[in-house]
Protein backbone atom coordinates (compact mmCIF):
# COMPACT_ATOMS: atom_id res chain seq x y z
CA UNK A 1 0.00 0.00 0.00
CA UNK A 2 1.60 3.48 -1.05
CA UNK A 3 0.32 6.21 1.64
CA UNK A 4 -1.18 9.00 -0.04
CA UNK A 5 0.19 11.92 1.99
CA UNK A 6 1.26 15.42 0.50
CA UNK A 7 4.63 15.94 2.32
CA UNK A 8 4.60 18.66 3.99
CA UNK A 9 0.92 18.81 4.76
CA UNK A 10 -1.85 17.30 6.65
CA UNK A 11 -4.87 16.26 5.23
CA UNK A 12 -8.34 17.25 6.69
CA UNK A 13 -11.22 14.70 7.25
CA UNK A 14 -15.03 14.72 8.04
CA UNK A 15 -17.72 17.21 8.93
CA UNK A 16 -16.05 20.31 9.94
CA UNK A 17 -13.02 19.97 6.91
CA UNK A 18 -14.72 17.78 4.24
CA UNK A 19 -13.67 15.65 1.79
CA UNK A 20 -11.87 16.24 -1.70
CA UNK A 21 -11.10 13.17 -4.39
CA UNK A 22 -7.54 12.75 -5.17
CA UNK A 23 -6.48 15.28 -8.23
CA UNK A 24 -5.31 13.55 -11.94
CA UNK A 25 -1.96 13.73 -12.43
CA UNK A 26 -0.53 17.32 -13.84
CA UNK A 27 2.60 17.67 -15.04
CA UNK A 28 4.43 21.13 -13.89
CA UNK A 29 7.02 23.36 -15.55
CA UNK A 30 6.92 25.90 -12.84
CA UNK A 31 9.84 27.76 -12.01
CA UNK A 32 11.28 26.51 -8.59
CA UNK A 33 9.59 28.40 -5.75
CA UNK A 34 9.32 32.31 -4.42
CA UNK A 35 10.81 32.42 -1.10
CA UNK A 36 7.97 32.16 1.30
CA UNK A 37 5.39 29.72 -1.11
CA UNK A 38 5.37 25.98 -0.88
CA UNK A 39 7.63 24.39 -3.45
CA UNK A 40 6.78 23.61 -6.70
CA UNK A 41 4.92 20.28 -7.13
CA UNK A 42 3.40 20.85 -3.55
CA UNK A 43 -0.34 21.84 -2.97
CA UNK A 44 -2.30 23.41 -0.40
CA UNK A 45 -5.61 21.91 -1.48
CA UNK A 46 -6.85 19.54 1.51
CA UNK A 47 -6.70 15.72 1.06
CA UNK A 48 -8.61 12.99 3.05
CA UNK A 49 -6.82 13.00 6.15
CA UNK A 50 -5.26 9.95 7.65
CA UNK A 51 -6.12 8.78 11.41
CA UNK A 52 -4.23 10.09 13.93
CA UNK A 53 -2.02 12.96 11.91
CA UNK A 54 -2.71 16.71 12.84
CA UNK A 55 -5.26 18.04 10.44
CA UNK A 56 -3.20 21.54 9.41
CA UNK A 57 0.53 22.85 10.23
CA UNK A 58 0.57 24.80 13.89
CA UNK A 59 -0.48 28.56 13.21
CA UNK A 60 1.47 30.94 15.12
CA UNK A 61 -0.02 32.81 17.48
CA UNK A 62 0.70 35.86 19.16
CA UNK A 63 -0.53 35.25 22.64
CA UNK A 64 1.10 31.86 22.69
CA UNK A 65 1.24 30.49 25.98
CA UNK A 66 4.71 28.07 25.94
CA UNK A 67 6.60 31.73 24.32
CA UNK A 68 4.83 33.78 27.78
CA UNK A 69 5.84 31.19 29.84
CA UNK A 70 9.63 31.78 28.91
CA UNK A 71 9.97 35.58 29.77
CA UNK A 72 12.17 35.92 33.11
CA UNK A 73 9.74 38.18 34.32
CA UNK A 74 6.86 36.07 33.94
CA UNK A 75 8.42 32.94 35.81
CA UNK A 76 9.49 35.37 38.42
CA UNK A 77 5.75 37.01 39.15
CA UNK A 78 5.10 33.06 39.49
CA UNK A 79 7.51 31.86 42.01
CA UNK A 80 6.49 35.08 43.67
CA UNK A 81 2.75 34.42 44.01
CA UNK A 82 3.09 30.77 44.07
CA UNK A 83 5.42 31.29 47.41
CA UNK A 84 2.74 33.88 49.17
CA UNK A 85 -0.03 31.65 48.15
CA UNK A 86 2.04 29.01 50.04
CA UNK A 87 3.09 30.88 53.20
CA UNK A 88 -0.85 31.95 54.04
CA UNK A 89 -1.58 28.58 54.56
CA UNK A 90 0.39 28.09 57.92
CA UNK A 91 -1.48 31.22 58.81
CA UNK A 92 -4.56 30.72 57.78
CA UNK A 93 -5.30 27.00 57.86
CA UNK A 94 -6.54 25.06 60.51
CA UNK A 95 -5.90 21.45 58.32
CA UNK A 96 -1.93 20.47 59.88
CA UNK A 97 -1.30 19.23 56.42
CA UNK A 98 -2.00 21.95 54.93
CA UNK A 99 0.38 24.31 57.38
CA UNK A 100 3.11 21.79 57.14
CA UNK A 101 2.70 21.92 53.00
CA UNK A 102 2.55 25.42 53.88
CA UNK A 103 5.80 25.67 55.61
CA UNK A 104 7.85 23.53 53.21
CA UNK A 105 6.42 25.10 49.89
CA UNK A 106 7.06 28.64 50.41
CA UNK A 107 10.60 28.56 50.72
CA UNK A 108 10.99 26.13 47.86
CA UNK A 109 8.96 28.51 45.74
CA UNK A 110 11.02 31.60 46.71
CA UNK A 111 14.51 29.79 46.10
CA UNK A 112 13.15 29.10 42.66
CA UNK A 113 12.06 32.92 42.07
CA UNK A 114 15.90 34.22 42.92
CA UNK A 115 17.14 31.31 40.78
CA UNK A 116 14.79 32.48 37.99
CA UNK A 117 15.88 35.96 38.24
CA UNK A 118 20.16 35.30 38.84
CA UNK A 119 20.57 32.36 36.69
CA UNK A 120 21.75 32.50 33.12
CA UNK A 121 18.27 32.32 30.79
CA UNK A 122 19.06 28.87 29.53
CA UNK A 123 19.48 27.40 33.00
CA UNK A 124 16.67 29.70 35.03
CA UNK A 125 13.31 27.44 34.02
CA UNK A 126 14.87 23.94 34.51
CA UNK A 127 16.37 25.00 37.56
CA UNK A 128 13.36 26.84 39.25
CA UNK A 129 11.44 24.11 38.34
CA UNK A 130 13.52 21.38 39.44
CA UNK A 131 13.38 23.24 43.04
CA UNK A 132 10.01 24.02 43.00
CA UNK A 133 9.05 20.22 42.23
CA UNK A 134 10.96 19.02 45.50
CA UNK A 135 10.18 21.33 47.60
CA UNK A 136 6.50 21.47 47.13
CA UNK A 137 5.96 18.32 46.24
CA UNK A 138 8.71 15.28 46.89
CA UNK A 139 9.90 16.71 50.05
CA UNK A 140 6.03 17.15 51.73
CA UNK A 141 4.56 14.31 50.18
CA UNK A 142 7.19 11.97 51.27
CA UNK A 143 7.77 13.40 54.59
CA UNK A 144 3.39 12.94 54.96
CA UNK A 145 3.36 9.49 53.77
CA UNK A 146 6.19 8.25 55.81
CA UNK A 147 4.24 9.43 59.19
CA UNK A 148 0.87 7.83 57.57
CA UNK A 149 -0.71 11.72 57.53
CA UNK A 150 -3.36 12.27 54.66
CA UNK A 151 -6.72 14.25 54.32
CA UNK A 152 -9.59 12.11 54.94
CA UNK A 153 -10.53 11.09 51.25
CA UNK A 154 -6.62 9.63 51.18
CA UNK A 155 -8.58 6.87 53.64
CA UNK A 156 -11.67 6.08 52.02
CA UNK A 157 -9.97 5.36 48.94
CA UNK A 158 -7.86 3.16 50.93
CA UNK A 159 -10.84 1.60 53.14
CA UNK A 160 -13.25 0.99 50.13
CA UNK A 161 -10.59 -1.08 48.24
CA UNK A 162 -10.14 -3.45 51.74
CA UNK A 163 -14.21 -3.41 51.62
CA UNK A 164 -14.27 -4.44 47.93
CA UNK A 165 -12.53 -7.77 48.87
CA UNK A 166 -13.39 -8.42 51.99
CA UNK A 167 -17.20 -7.85 51.48
CA UNK A 168 -17.61 -7.32 47.22
CA UNK A 169 -18.94 -3.39 47.98
CA UNK A 170 -16.65 -0.48 48.58
CA UNK A 171 -19.73 0.99 49.90
CA UNK A 172 -20.45 0.68 54.38
CA UNK A 173 -24.16 -0.15 54.59
CA UNK A 174 -24.88 1.75 57.48
CA UNK A 175 -22.46 4.93 57.59
CA UNK A 176 -22.38 6.67 60.92
CA UNK A 177 -19.39 9.56 60.85
CA UNK A 178 -18.66 11.91 58.41
CA UNK A 179 -15.64 9.00 57.39
CA UNK A 180 -17.94 6.66 56.90
CA UNK A 181 -18.91 7.91 53.52
CA UNK A 182 -17.52 7.23 50.28
CA UNK A 183 -18.46 9.67 47.20
CA UNK A 184 -16.81 8.06 45.26
CA UNK A 185 -17.70 5.36 41.99
CA UNK A 186 -16.73 1.90 42.13
CA UNK A 187 -13.57 2.26 39.63
CA UNK A 188 -11.46 4.75 42.68
CA UNK A 189 -11.15 1.64 44.54
CA UNK A 190 -8.05 0.46 41.89
CA UNK A 191 -6.06 3.10 43.66
CA UNK A 192 -6.69 1.64 46.88
CA UNK A 193 -5.83 -1.73 46.24
CA UNK A 194 -1.66 -1.16 46.66
CA UNK A 195 -2.23 -0.68 49.76
CA UNK A 196 -4.14 -3.74 50.26
CA UNK A 197 -1.24 -5.67 48.33
CA UNK A 198 1.77 -3.90 50.23
CA UNK A 199 -0.11 -3.35 53.65
CA UNK A 200 1.84 -0.63 56.07
CA UNK A 201 4.21 -3.03 57.65
CA UNK A 202 8.32 -0.95 56.41
CA UNK A 203 8.62 2.54 55.18
CA UNK A 204 8.94 1.59 51.62
CA UNK A 205 5.11 -0.48 51.78
CA UNK A 206 4.28 3.11 53.65
CA UNK A 207 5.07 5.10 50.44
CA UNK A 208 4.54 2.53 47.89
CA UNK A 209 0.78 1.73 48.57
CA UNK A 210 -0.42 5.08 49.78
CA UNK A 211 -3.00 5.75 47.21
CA UNK A 212 -1.70 9.37 47.04
CA UNK A 213 1.40 8.15 44.89
CA UNK A 214 -0.89 6.35 42.05
CA UNK A 215 -3.09 9.55 42.01
CA UNK A 216 -0.04 11.13 40.54
CA UNK A 217 0.80 8.65 38.56
CA UNK A 218 -2.26 8.68 36.57
CA UNK A 219 -2.41 12.47 36.66
CA UNK A 220 1.22 12.68 34.88
CA UNK A 221 0.76 9.62 32.45
CA UNK A 222 -2.44 10.87 31.41
CA UNK A 223 -1.45 14.52 31.23
CA UNK A 224 1.68 12.72 28.75
CA UNK A 225 -0.30 10.76 26.48
CA UNK A 226 -2.59 13.88 25.83
CA UNK A 227 0.50 16.18 25.08
CA UNK A 228 1.70 13.31 22.85
CA UNK A 229 -1.67 13.70 20.97
CA UNK A 230 -2.40 17.34 20.71
CA UNK A 231 1.42 18.15 19.79
CA UNK A 232 1.95 19.40 16.26
CA UNK A 233 5.03 17.75 15.70
CA UNK A 234 6.95 14.53 17.31
CA UNK A 235 9.44 16.33 19.73
CA UNK A 236 10.97 15.66 23.47
CA UNK A 237 8.43 14.92 26.05
CA UNK A 238 6.89 18.21 27.93
CA UNK A 239 9.46 17.46 31.02
CA UNK A 240 9.54 21.48 31.76
CA UNK A 241 5.87 22.34 31.38
CA UNK A 242 4.35 19.27 33.16
CA UNK A 243 7.19 20.04 36.29
CA UNK A 244 6.09 23.26 36.33
CA UNK A 245 2.61 22.73 35.94
CA UNK A 246 3.29 19.84 39.11
CA UNK A 247 4.61 22.10 41.07
CA UNK A 248 2.07 25.32 41.22
CA UNK A 249 0.03 25.42 44.25
CA UNK A 250 -2.99 24.56 42.35
CA UNK A 251 -1.88 20.51 41.84
CA UNK A 252 1.03 20.68 44.51
CA UNK A 253 -1.21 21.00 47.38
CA UNK A 254 -3.60 18.45 46.06
CA UNK A 255 -1.18 15.94 45.46
CA UNK A 256 0.50 16.19 48.74
CA UNK A 257 -2.26 15.97 51.12
CA UNK A 258 -5.21 14.00 49.03
CA UNK A 259 -5.37 14.43 45.10
CA UNK A 260 -8.21 12.22 44.60
CA UNK A 261 -9.20 14.53 41.82
CA UNK A 262 -5.92 14.43 40.24
CA UNK A 263 -6.75 11.15 37.89
CA UNK A 264 -9.95 12.24 37.11
CA UNK A 265 -7.95 15.84 35.61
CA UNK A 266 -5.78 13.49 33.53
CA UNK A 267 -8.58 11.11 32.10
CA UNK A 268 -10.74 14.04 30.89
CA UNK A 269 -7.51 16.32 28.78
CA UNK A 270 -6.66 12.69 27.84
CA UNK A 271 -10.24 11.80 26.66
CA UNK A 272 -10.57 15.38 25.01
CA UNK A 273 -6.99 14.63 22.72
CA UNK A 274 -7.94 11.31 21.70
CA UNK A 275 -11.64 12.59 20.44
CA UNK A 276 -9.71 15.06 18.35
CA UNK A 277 -7.56 12.49 16.93
CA UNK A 278 -10.58 10.17 15.89
CA UNK A 279 -9.02 7.06 18.35
CA UNK A 280 -13.09 6.60 18.73
CA UNK A 281 -12.33 2.95 21.23
CA UNK A 282 -9.67 4.67 22.92
CA UNK A 283 -11.80 7.41 23.80
CA UNK A 284 -15.04 5.57 25.44
CA UNK A 285 -12.43 3.47 27.22
CA UNK A 286 -10.98 6.53 29.26
CA UNK A 287 -14.43 8.35 29.26
CA UNK A 288 -15.64 4.72 30.25
CA UNK A 289 -12.90 4.77 33.31
CA UNK A 290 -13.35 8.60 34.56
CA UNK A 291 -17.16 8.19 34.62
CA UNK A 292 -16.71 4.99 37.06
CA UNK A 293 -14.42 7.37 39.26
CA UNK A 294 -16.10 10.49 39.78
CA UNK A 295 -19.58 11.69 39.12
CA UNK A 296 -18.12 14.75 37.85
CA UNK A 297 -16.51 13.72 35.03
CA UNK A 298 -19.79 12.38 33.66
CA UNK A 299 -20.47 16.03 31.23
CA UNK A 300 -17.04 14.74 29.51
CA UNK A 301 -19.21 12.07 27.74
CA UNK A 302 -21.34 14.19 25.98
CA UNK A 303 -18.64 16.84 25.02
CA UNK A 304 -16.41 14.31 23.57
CA UNK A 305 -19.01 13.22 21.41
CA UNK A 306 -19.76 16.64 20.11
CA UNK A 307 -16.55 16.97 19.04
CA UNK A 308 -16.16 13.73 17.40
CA UNK A 309 -19.63 14.43 15.38
CA UNK A 310 -18.66 17.32 14.71
CA UNK A 311 -15.78 16.43 13.43
CA UNK A 312 -15.73 12.83 12.07
CA UNK A 313 -19.08 12.01 11.44
CA UNK A 314 -21.79 10.22 13.75
CA UNK A 315 -20.45 6.93 13.79
CA UNK A 316 -17.42 7.37 15.43
CA UNK A 317 -19.33 9.53 18.13
CA UNK A 318 -21.75 6.81 18.37
CA UNK A 319 -19.11 4.31 18.42
CA UNK A 320 -16.84 5.99 21.42
CA UNK A 321 -20.40 6.51 23.09
CA UNK A 322 -21.92 3.06 23.19
CA UNK A 323 -18.29 2.07 24.27
CA UNK A 324 -18.11 4.37 27.55
CA UNK A 325 -21.61 3.79 28.19
CA UNK A 326 -21.53 -0.28 27.80
CA UNK A 327 -18.13 -0.27 30.01
CA UNK A 328 -19.26 2.07 32.58
CA UNK A 329 -22.41 0.34 32.98
CA UNK A 330 -20.98 -2.77 33.39
CA UNK A 331 -18.87 -1.45 36.32
CA UNK A 332 -21.61 0.26 38.12
CA UNK A 333 -23.72 -2.40 37.39
CA UNK A 334 -22.99 -4.73 40.48
CA UNK A 335 -23.52 -2.09 43.02
CA UNK A 336 -26.66 -0.93 41.60
CA UNK A 337 -27.95 -4.37 41.69
CA UNK A 338 -26.50 -5.23 45.48
CA UNK A 339 -25.70 -1.91 46.99
CA UNK A 340 -28.54 0.76 45.62
CA UNK A 341 -29.35 2.72 48.57
CA UNK A 342 -25.92 2.68 49.63
CA UNK A 343 -24.33 4.03 46.17
CA UNK A 344 -28.01 6.93 45.95
CA UNK A 345 -26.95 8.31 49.42
CA UNK A 346 -22.99 8.15 49.51
CA UNK A 347 -22.63 9.07 46.28
CA UNK A 348 -25.18 11.35 44.94
CA UNK A 349 -27.21 12.94 48.15
CA UNK A 350 -24.01 13.09 50.48
CA UNK A 351 -22.08 15.92 48.17
CA UNK A 352 -24.88 17.71 47.61
CA UNK A 353 -25.31 17.86 51.19
CA UNK A 354 -29.04 15.90 51.61
CA UNK A 355 -28.15 14.02 53.94
CA UNK A 356 -27.96 14.26 58.11
CA UNK A 357 -24.21 14.05 58.21
CA UNK A 358 -22.56 17.34 55.84
CA UNK A 359 -19.47 16.66 54.02
CA UNK A 360 -16.47 18.48 55.23
CA UNK A 361 -16.32 19.98 51.83
CA UNK A 362 -16.61 23.38 53.17
CA UNK A 363 -15.11 25.94 51.26
CA UNK A 364 -16.62 30.06 51.20
CA UNK A 365 -18.05 29.36 47.65
CA UNK A 366 -20.82 30.87 46.49
CA UNK A 367 -23.19 27.82 46.72
CA UNK A 368 -22.14 26.95 50.45
CA UNK A 369 -22.27 30.59 51.28
CA UNK A 370 -25.99 29.97 49.79
CA UNK A 371 -26.59 26.94 51.38
CA UNK A 372 -25.88 28.06 54.89
CA UNK A 373 -28.81 29.90 55.31
CA UNK A 374 -30.75 27.34 55.57
CA UNK A 375 -33.56 24.81 53.36
CA UNK A 376 -34.43 27.82 51.19
CA UNK A 377 -30.84 28.69 49.99
CA UNK A 378 -29.64 25.28 49.97
CA UNK A 379 -32.75 24.85 47.26
CA UNK A 380 -31.71 28.14 45.73
CA UNK A 381 -28.20 26.66 45.68
CA UNK A 382 -29.30 23.22 43.46
CA UNK A 383 -31.55 25.77 41.22
CA UNK A 384 -28.61 27.86 39.81
CA UNK A 385 -26.29 24.91 39.46
CA UNK A 386 -28.88 23.13 37.48
CA UNK A 387 -29.20 26.50 35.31
CA UNK A 388 -26.05 26.74 34.96
CA UNK A 389 -25.70 23.25 33.72
CA UNK A 390 -28.69 23.92 31.29
CA UNK A 391 -26.66 26.26 29.56
CA UNK A 392 -23.62 24.96 29.21
CA UNK A 393 -25.76 22.21 27.41
CA UNK A 394 -27.21 25.14 25.06
CA UNK A 395 -23.99 26.69 24.36
CA UNK A 396 -22.78 22.94 23.80
CA UNK A 397 -25.67 22.10 21.24
CA UNK A 398 -25.80 25.44 19.55
CA UNK A 399 -21.89 25.66 19.08
CA UNK A 400 -20.12 22.34 19.34
CA UNK A 401 -16.85 21.93 19.98
CA UNK A 402 -13.94 21.52 16.72
CA UNK A 403 -10.59 21.23 18.44
CA UNK A 404 -9.75 19.39 21.75
CA UNK A 405 -8.96 22.96 23.17
CA UNK A 406 -12.67 24.43 22.31
CA UNK A 407 -13.97 20.91 24.26
CA UNK A 408 -12.03 21.54 27.35
CA UNK A 409 -13.39 24.91 27.67
CA UNK A 410 -17.07 23.91 27.17
CA UNK A 411 -16.13 21.27 29.87
CA UNK A 412 -14.45 23.73 32.21
CA UNK A 413 -17.06 26.17 32.26
CA UNK A 414 -19.63 23.46 32.86
CA UNK A 415 -17.87 22.16 35.89
CA UNK A 416 -16.85 25.36 37.42
CA UNK A 417 -19.72 26.43 37.56
CA UNK A 418 -20.97 23.57 39.19
CA UNK A 419 -18.29 23.35 41.66
CA UNK A 420 -19.22 27.25 42.27
CA UNK A 421 -22.56 26.87 43.19
CA UNK A 422 -22.99 23.41 44.35
CA UNK A 423 -23.86 23.36 48.06
CA UNK A 424 -20.66 22.17 49.11
CA UNK A 425 -17.48 22.40 47.69
CA UNK A 426 -13.67 22.79 48.02
CA UNK A 427 -11.47 25.43 46.45
CA UNK A 428 -9.31 22.73 45.15
CA UNK A 429 -11.66 21.17 43.07
CA UNK A 430 -11.65 24.54 40.50
CA UNK A 431 -7.84 22.70 39.92
CA UNK A 432 -10.06 20.63 37.27
CA UNK A 433 -11.50 23.38 35.08
CA UNK A 434 -8.34 25.45 35.54
CA UNK A 435 -5.93 22.55 34.11
CA UNK A 436 -8.39 22.13 30.85
CA UNK A 437 -8.49 25.22 30.10
CA UNK A 438 -4.29 25.62 30.62
CA UNK A 439 -2.72 22.01 29.39
CA UNK A 440 -4.20 21.31 25.73
CA UNK A 441 -3.19 24.97 25.05
CA UNK A 442 0.33 24.30 25.86
CA UNK A 443 0.55 21.40 23.84
CA UNK A 444 -0.90 22.55 20.88
CA UNK A 445 1.14 25.45 20.97
CA UNK A 446 -1.66 28.09 20.23
CA UNK A 447 -4.21 29.83 22.77
CA UNK A 448 -7.15 30.26 19.96
CA UNK A 449 -9.60 27.21 20.89
CA UNK A 450 -10.92 27.56 16.90
CA UNK A 451 -9.59 24.95 14.58
CA UNK A 452 -6.49 26.12 12.40
CA UNK A 453 -7.53 27.47 9.00
CA UNK A 454 -5.74 25.66 6.02
CA UNK A 455 -3.86 27.93 3.80
CA UNK A 456 -5.45 28.88 1.00
CA UNK A 457 -4.25 27.73 -2.44
CA UNK A 458 -1.76 29.58 -4.73
CA UNK A 459 -2.97 30.43 -8.06
CA UNK A 460 -1.08 29.11 -11.14
CA UNK A 461 0.44 26.42 -8.85
CA UNK A 462 0.07 22.62 -10.13
CA UNK A 463 -1.00 19.59 -7.81
CA UNK A 464 1.36 16.72 -7.54
CA UNK A 465 -0.01 13.16 -8.77
CA UNK A 466 -0.84 10.93 -6.22
CA UNK A 467 -0.30 7.40 -6.56
CA UNK A 468 -3.40 5.40 -5.31
CA UNK A 469 -3.19 2.24 -2.76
Amino acid sequence: MVSTRTPGFSRPRGRFTGRSRTPAPQTSTAAPSEPGRPPVGYSTRPFPRQRGESTFPPTPDRLNPAGLASMRTVQLLGCLVAAGWAAAFPLVSDLPNQRLWGLVAAPAYALAGLLCLTLPRRFAARSAAAVALVGAVLAPLALLALQGRHQSEVMVVERSAHLLLTTGSPYLPHPVVVTDYNPYLPAMTLFGMPRQLLGDGTAFARVAGDARIWFALAFVACLLASWRLLRPSRDRAPLLPLAVLTASPLIALALVVGGVDLPLIGLCCLAMALAERDRTVAAGLVLALACTLKWTSWPALPVAALLLWRLYGRRPAARTTLIALGTGLAVLLPSVLTRADALREQVVRFPLGLTAIHTPAGSPLPGKVLAGFGPTGHSISLALMTMGGVGVAIWLLARPPVSAIAAADLLAAGLAIAFMLAPAGRFGYLALPVVLVIWPRLAARRWSSRRPIPPRRLPGRAEPALPRG
